[in-house]
Parts: structure tokens; C-alpha cells; sequence
């Protein structure tokens, strides 16, 4: 990576990080955050441990998941080593959102020696069910509090969203969109005329080739049955562990199921902002959130802090000790490797 690179790279984060902290103190504004942190130590420890397994629980079934994916593009990995590999994905995205599919397709590349753009290609799938899945229980939130749910939505996503639609309006964005469009397919169908007449794949499009062989994993599920139904399990246990995590206040305890599947699909929307770890975005919205149920700012914000910090230390706890697992794994196969090469040379 050139010293250029480097540069972009670190003024990126540095941006990134700055807009997240910037929420977070718009979030926190006209609050007490000494009495924030005072509720936080007075929690139900035990229901705070609680929350934390099915949360934990979903890693593994999301792993699982990912397994069927590559399984169905002609590879295979360990589930111990698809673990590692998701959970330092999600280590990385506290440096950089989006880091972590690279990260984690990278890190299971090495190890298994699966093409990484099919990897690439099978989170993609991955993604896209995500997406499908929380606009689902958006769909039922929005039956179960559907007032509740439709003034949180035109305040706090619809109206920010029509702003920028105005901003996209534009004859020169609209031009500049339409021609990054025409220049990409181009690109693609110059590639493949060089292909035919070298002969040769080229590596980009060799790249897009994977890529494509990647999506085409959700096609080929040999037990799609299995898949669908560890999706179901992923989002339920998300939403079990919001549940659980009312019991840790007495000023939350009174809340439903309906209200966790509330706060499960604002939490859900906060997370998928473009800042890392959802930082600030998730303490604004859950707390807005709670606040259309009767609960205050200052103890909105205390349950998002708590719940967020949480994931937070799970991701990190988890993420450095996957890390470690993943690589003296790997050490140990290529020692192992080694060993075998050496032994037929004897031989």
C-alpha cells in the first residue's frame, strides 16, 4: 500500500469516526451522562448476562449459514473456522464500516483456500437475506405498532431520505450516475471481448466470474430448508436478546414482545449506518424509540448504552480471541504441511 493510500485510509477513519462521536454527542445532548453511567452499574446483572447468549448463540447459527452458502458453491470449511472468520469480520468493521465482509472472505481465503471472490460473493447473498429479513419484521412491527412505528419512521429515516432525494434531483448527479453506469458496462463487455480473443481469463474478469459463481450459491442450496430456517433462528434470537434486555432496568421491564420488535428493527437500521459499530446512530434512534413508549431521554439513552456496549464488548472480546484461534490454526496446518513435504522427500 503506497504512503497515498495510507493517508486516504486513515483520513477516512478519522472522518468516519468524527461523524459517529458527533451523533454520539448529539444523542447525549441536555443529558446527565453521570447519571446515565450510575443506572448502567445499578442494572440486573444477571438479565444483562442473559441478553448476551442468544446474541452469541446467533453468531454460531449465522456461521452455520454462511457454511450452507459455501458448501453449495463446491467448497467446504469447518464451522470452528467460518466462527473465527465471521467474528474478526466483525472486529474489523469497528475500523472501517463494510471492512469486515472483505475481512472475513479474506481471512477464510487463507485459511481453507476458498477463492475469496467466491467468499465475496456468498456474503453478498448473505446481505441481501439480512436485508429481506429486517424490512420483514419491519412488515410486522409496522402491523403490531403500526402509530407508534409510522411517526418514529417519517421522523427519523423518511424525511432524512427525501432530503437527499432532493440532492440526487440533480441534472449533473443524475448525468454523473447515468455515465458511471454505461462506463462499467462497457468495461465488462471489453474484458470479455479480450477474453475470446486471447484465449485468457483476465483478472478482473476472472474476479467477476467468482463473484458471480458466489451468487449463484443461493441457487444451488442442496438443503434450502436449512438455510431458511437459520435465518428465522438469527433474527429471533436478535430479538430474544432485546427482549431479555428490558429486564435489566425496572423502567424497561414493563415493556412487550411488540416493543422489542420495535426497538429490534430501529437497532437494526442504526447498525447499518456507515459509521463504525453504529456508534451514536444506534444511541439516537433506540432512545427515540423508547421514548414513543413513555420512557424518558435519559433512561432511553441508558438502555441503548448498555445494550450497544454489550455488543460492543462481545465483538471485541470475541473478535481478538477468534483472531488468535484463526491464526494458530493456521500456523499449526502449515506446520503440519511442512511436515508431510518433508516426509516424502525422505521417503
Amino acid at each position: 500500500m503506497s504512503v497515498n493510500s495510507k493517508l486516504v485510509s486513515v483520513i477516512k477513519f478519522a472522518l468516519l469516526l468524527a461523524i459517529a462521536f458527533g451523533l454520539l454527542a448529539f444523542a447525549f445532548r441536555g443529558v446527565d451522562v453521570g447519571r446515565i453511567l450510575r443506572e448502567m452499574l445499578h442494572a440486573n446483572m444477571f438479565w444483562v448476562a442473559i441478553s448476551v447468549i442468544p446474541s452469541i448463540v446467533a453468531l454460531v447459527s449465522r456461521a452455520y449459514r454462511w457454511n450452507l452458502l459455501i458448501e453449495s458453491s463446491g467448497y467446504s470449511s469447518p464451522l470452528h473456522k467460518t466462527t473465527y472468520s465471521l467474528m474478526v469480520g466483525y472486529f474489523a468493521n469497528l475500523a472501517f464500516p463494510r471492512l469486515g465482509e472483505v475481512t472475513r472472505c479474506g481471512a477464510l481465503s487463507r485459511s481453507e483456500s476458498i477463492p475469496f471472490n467466491v467468499l465475496l460473493g456468498t456474503v453478498i447473498v448473505e446481505r441481501v437475506v439480512d436485508v429481506v429479513s429486517l424490512l420483514l419484521c419491519l412488515v410486522l412491527a409496522c402491523i403490531l405498532e403500526f402509530k407508534r412505528l409510522g411517526n418514529f419512521l417519517l421522523g427519523n429515516i423518511v424525511d432524512p431520505v427525501v432530503k437527499k432525494v432532493h440532492f440526487l434531483r440533480s441534472p449533473l448527479i443524475v448525468a454523473a450516475l447515468i455515465a458511471s453506469v454505461i462506463v462499467v458496462i462497457f468495461t465488462i463487455r471489453y474484458l470479455n471481448i479480450k477474453k475470446k480473443e486471447s484465449g485468457k481469463e483476465s483478472k478482473l474478469g476472472g474476479f467477476i466470474n467468482g463473484l458471480i459463481n458466489g451468487l449463484k450459491s443461493v441457487a444451488n442450496l442442496k438443503r434450502p430448508w436449512l438455510f431458511i430456517l437459520h435465518s428465522v433462528i438469527i433474527w429471533f434470537l436478535y430479538y430474544l436478546s432485546m427482549y431479555l434486555s428490558f429486564f435489566a432496568f425496572p423502567f424497561t421491564s414493563s415493556l412487550g414482545l411488540s416493543a422489542a420488535l420495535f426497538l429490534l428493527v430501529a437497532g437494526g437500521f442504526a447498525m447499518s449506518a456507515p459509521v463504525q459499530g453504529g456508534i451514536g446512530v444506534y444511541h439516537l434512534l433506540v432512545s427515540q424509540g423508547l421514548m414513543l413508549y413513555g420512557i424518558s431521554q435519559q433512561q432511553g439513552l441508558t438502555f441503548a448504552t448498555l445494550v450497544h456496549t454489550l455488543s460492543l464488548l462481545t465483538v471485541v472480546v470475541f473478535g481478538v480471541a477468534s483472531f488468535v484461534l484463526l491464526f494458530s490454526a493456521n500456523r499449526r496446518k502449515q506446520i503440519e504441511t511442512e511436515k508431510t513435504v518433508y516426509e516424502q522427500i525422505d521417503s
